[in-house]
This record gives C-alpha cells, sequence and structure tokens, in this order.
C-alpha cells in the first residue's frame, strides 16, 4: 500500500504547474485533432488513431512545440486496459482452449522475426550488437531499452527504433487488414452508444474497474500494470456477467486521440535528420516483420479456427492497445488479439536477455 501511495504521489507531483508543459500539450491535441479529422475527411482507417499520429510525428519533425507528457498517459493506458477488458465474455472464456496452437506458434514466430530483424539492423544498418539485438526483438520497448543500455548498447536509438517499428505498423497495418479482408475500417459503423446514451451506472463501472485494475496491477507487481490490471479487473465483472457496460464512442474516440498523439510526439526533442535515418531502417525492418506476421498468419490459419486476419492482429508486433484498437474496430475477439501480444511480450521479455548472453558467449 505504502508503494501505490508514493506512485500516486509521483504521478501527483507529475502534474504540478512547474513540470506539466499544459501549452505544448494543448498544441500536440490540436495538432492530433486536426489530423484525426482530416482522416475521417477522408475515410481512411482507424482516423482518431492514426491521423493525431501522422499529424504529432510530422510535427516533431518540423520541430514544432508539441509534447505529450508522460502524466498524460496513465489515465488513458486505464481507460484502454477496461476498454480490452470488455471483450473477454463467456463465450471467450470456453474458446480458450482453440488458442493452444497459435499460442505455441509464438515462440516460433518471435524466433524468426527477432533473427531477421537483429541480422538486418546488424549487417544492413551497421549496429553494434547490442544495439541490433534489443532493436530487433519483437516487443518490450521499455524493457529492451533497459536491458540493451545495461548490455552495452546505445539506449536512444533502442528506444527510437522500437517508437519507429509501433509507428510503421499501426500506421500501415489497418491498410493490409482491409485490403485482405475486404472491410473498409473507415466506413465502419461507430462503436456502441454514445455517451449521452448511455446510463450513468457505465460510466461508474468503467471508472471503478480502472481504478481497481490499477491497484490490483500494483499489488501483483504485473508488467504494464495500468494496463493489464484495468484490463483483467473488467474481464472478470464481464465474464461473471456482473455487467455488460462497454465505453461509449466519444471514450474510444478520445483514447484513439491521446494514443495518437503520444505516439507521434515521442519524436519531440531529436533531430530531424536522426528521425529520418532511424524511419528509414524502421521502413526496411517493419517489411521484414509484416512479412513475417502474413506468413505466420497465413500458416497458422490451417491450424487453428481463426482466419488469416485475426492471426494477424494477434502476431503482429505493433503494441498490445494499437492492436486491439484495431480488433475493437473490426468486430475481432479483443481477448484472443490481446491474449497473444501479452505472451509475446513475456516471451521476450523473458527470453530476450539470456538469449543474448549465450549469443555472445558464442561470439
Amino acid at each position: 500500500m505504502r508503494q501505490l501511495v508514493k506512485a500516486f504521489h509521483a504521478w501527483g507531483q507529475a502534474f504540478s504547474l512547474d513540470s506539466f508543459p499544459y501549452v505544448r500539450f494543448l498544441a500536440a491535441l490540436l495538432v492530433g485533432a486536426a489530423g484525426g479529422w482530416t482522416f475521417v475527411r477522408l475515410s481512411l482507417p482507424l482516423p482518431w488513431m492514426l491521423g493525431s499520429m501522422t499529424a504529432c510525428t510530422v510535427a516533431a519533425l518540423l520541430r514544432a512545440p508539441v509534447a505529450a507528457p508522460a502524466a498524460v498517459r496513465p489515465p488513458m493506458t486505464m481507460i484502454i486496459g477496461v476498454m480490452l477488458g470488455v471483450g473477454f465474455t463467456p463465450q471467450i472464456i470456453e474458446s480458450v482452449a482453440d488458442w493452444l496452437p497459435t499460442v505455441l506458434g509464438l515462440a516460433g514466430f518471435v524466433l524468426v522475426s527477432g533473427t531477421a530483424c537483429v541480422t538486418y539492423f546488424r549487417r544492413i544498418a551497421g549496429f553494434d550488437l547490442p544495439t541490433a539485438y534489443f532493436a530487433g526483438m519483437p516487443g518490450g520497448l521499455v524493457e529492451m531499452v533497459i536491458a540493451g543500455e545495461e548490455k552495452g548498447g546505445d539506449a536512444r536509438t533502442i528506444a527510437l527504433v522500437h517508437s519507429a517499428r509501433i509507428l510503421l505498423i499501426v500506421l500501415t497495418l489497418p491498410f493490409l487488414v482491409q485490403l485482405m479482408s475486404g472491410t473498409a475500417l473507415g466506413t465502419r459503423p461507430q462503436l456502441g452508444l454514445s455517451i449521452f446514451e448511455t446510463s450513468w451506472s457505465d460510466e461508474v463501472w468503467l471508472i471503478a474497474t480502472a481504478l481497481a485494475g490499477a491497484l490490483l496491477g500494483q499489488i501483483l507487481r504485473l508488467p504494464a500494470r495500468l494496463l493489464l490490471g484495468p484490463m483483467l479487473v473488467s474481464a472478470v465483472v464481464h465474464v461473471l456477467g456482473w455487467t455488460e457496460f462497454a465505453p461509449a464512442i466519444e471514450i474510444v474516440n478520445i483514447a484513439q486521440l491521446v494514443l495518437g498523439t503520444s505516439i507521434g510526439c515521442r519524436f519531440v526533442g531529436t533531430a530531424p535528420r536522426e528521425i529520418l535515418r532511424i524511419l528509414a531502417l524502421s521502413l526496411g525492418s517493419t517489411v521484414i516483420l509484416l512479412t513475417i506476421t502474413a506468413a505466420y498468419a497465413h500458416g497458422m490459419s490451417y491450424v487453428s479456427s481463426y482466419g488469416r486476419v485475426p492471426l494477424l492482429l494477434a502476431y503482429s508486433p505493433g503494441g498490445l492497445a494499437e492492436m486491439s484498437l484495431v480488433a475493437l474496430s473490426l468486430g475481432i475477439e479483443v481477448a484472443f488479439v490481446a491474449a497473444h501480444h501479452i505472451i509475446r511480450v513475456l516471451i521476450v521479455m523473458v527470453g530476450a536477455a539470456p538469449a543474448f548472453a549465450l549469443l555472445r558467449r558464442r561470439k
């Protein structure tokens, strides 16, 4: 409990007038909203997330005064976690046994994609071994930056590569899904009801599960606790049938707006030339990752009850929250997609460092 109090105290300090750049964050939101509105007008996939992400990335390249402080992400992460938990229903839990073949296939996917990307960054990009290795791992941005720095890698390059990976995959995958499925994401009906049509009890459930999940994540010391904790609590109350609430349209759009703005602003403070260099290198690794992901999705569709599109989202290393939002927009089982992303990140977190030690010993 003492640790939780310290965490909330630190969070409160982050919102102080001295440390919180209100004006730059407001500017980032306005830029992101303009990008989202533009994507809506063009009927492009996931407009509020991809549009805001694209606009804020361009703003960062142009050195515009935008920023997305770390303090704004925790509450939105909690809400996204609750949204993901809504996808867990009694019917979904009954189908968990069907996930076994695809879950087992994740180990092979991590091995193949990791080897391919590490080789690419080592041979083509010319990175040193620690930087290439931890930049090429398909998942775990924070964990890979910390582990890479401990092993002598360039933490800044590793962080930029992983940020670019998420940016490029989230930006391109919806179009690939649209091409494969024939479903126009931009023209799908909005998710759920408007906030003006929902009951006040839905907002109470949303806030309660978010706070309870944050507490649970802190107590259990879960990885990505502000996402997984609320997701677990939300999943439990839905599986037990205590509630059937779902997030309102406006909440989904705001979540995507803040998420896209945060991703785009990760490049703020970095020289434009360096951003463009990392983006160019990451574009090559993204092509490799998406090719391997598509191949695995196609192959695993023959040994599981799931089609290529759900498997593409489940295997794609584009971020748990981001890929789950894509699944949500397509009406695909969010639980299936989220579970595979959690397992993939755990495989990378647990196996990356020991595998690197073996690799270095062989070298």
